[in-house]
């Protein structure tokens, strides 16, 4: 008595067919396809920002951070030029 039995789903499809029509299911679906794939790329980018700032570096810096090139400086050697 409860419960979503076989017939009931029938009458939802005769209904939804009466309703929208048989040529504008395809369009109907297709658009609901196209928002669930908008909807998942959302999730995943928020995902990896999340990622990013859990790292506290993204990508991109880290691969600047692996080279660094440059002289050695003395901290005991005292500066030549005053400050400014």
């Amino acid at each position: 008595m409860g419960g979503l039995q076989g017939w009931h789903l029938v009458i939802i499809i005769v209904l939804a067919l009466l309703l929208f029509g048989a040529p504008k299911l395809p369009g109907l679906a297709r658009s609901m396809g196209q928002s669930l794939r908008i909807f998942k790329s959302e999730v995943r980018q928020m995902k990896d920002e999340d990622q990013k700032d859990a790292d506290g570096v993204d990508e991109t810096q880290a691969k600047k951070r692996e080279t660094v090139e440059g002289d050695i400086i003395d901290p005991e050697r005292k500066r030549d030029t005053p400050n400014l």
